[in-house]
């Protein structure tokens, strides 16, 4: 079992930079494919970004490629999203999720594909 702990929002202009922050307990973090999520006010939760467990094999989606970026480093059980040039449609609760991958698979992009969930933390960009 993980534990997931986001940290980094806050309110940012359009055109500014975040980097948001996902902690999580336990031993076996390099074992978890990771995600980040967002969801609006009003809508459902969608998916931004996935990284597998080692890093070296990451996807997003097309609302954000080119401008978001997952990473992980494992020495420090944490999980990033750098986000660059914000839009105000960027605005949301940001969470991660994990679980462990099956099945050969390297990464993960259905909410419902995740068993472990962060609290979330709101990202706000004003225009």
């Amino acid at each position: 079992q993980v534990q997931l702990v986001e940290s980094g929002g806050g309110l940012v202009q359009a055109g500014g930079s975040l980097r948001l922050s996902c902690a999580a307990s336990g031993r076996t973090f390099s074992s978890y494919a990771m995600g980040w999520f967002r969801q609006a006010p009003g809508k459902e939760r969608e998916f931004v970004a996935a990284i597998n467990w080692s890093g070296g094999n990451t996807y997003s989606a097309d609302s954000v490629k080119g401008r978001f970026t997952i990473s992980r480093d494992n020495a420090k059980n944490t999980v990033y999203l750098q986000m660059n040039s914000l839009k105000p449609e960027d605005t949301a609760v940001y969470y991660c999720a994990a679980r462990i991958p099956f099945g050969g698979r390297y990464y993960y992009t259905g909410v419902k594909e995740y068993d472990y969930w962060g609290q979330g933390t709101q990202v706000t960009v004003s225009s």
